[in-house]
């Protein structure tokens, strides 16, 4: 089934509303998905759109330096913070 783009501009509101309230916090694309209830490869994909317009940023090593194999961690831009505090 074909998500509206309409549909999926308001997903993504609603990802960029939950990483402005945790900022600077950044969670994992499953924590995302499961906070609004969507599959996790939609909301992946929404994170890959969100990150080419840069409204989010991509964080792929733990806090140790090492780099994830298979997970991505997100946080809002710092722009895209500034923007929202603005408003």
């Amino acid at each position: 089934m074909k998500i509206s783009q309409q549909k999926k501009d308001k997903i993504s509101e609603q990802i960029l509303s939950h990483l402005y309230n945790i900022y600077p916090k950044s969670i994992f694309t499953a924590e995302i998905a499961k906070e609004l209830a969507r599959d996790e490869e939609f909301v992946k994909s929404l994170m890959f759109e969100l990150k080419r317009k840069n409204l989010v940023v991509s964080i792929n090593k733990n806090p140790n330096g090492i780099n994830y194999v298979r997970r991505i961690r997100w946080r809002l831009s710092n722009s895209a913070y500034s923007a929202y505090k603005s408003l």
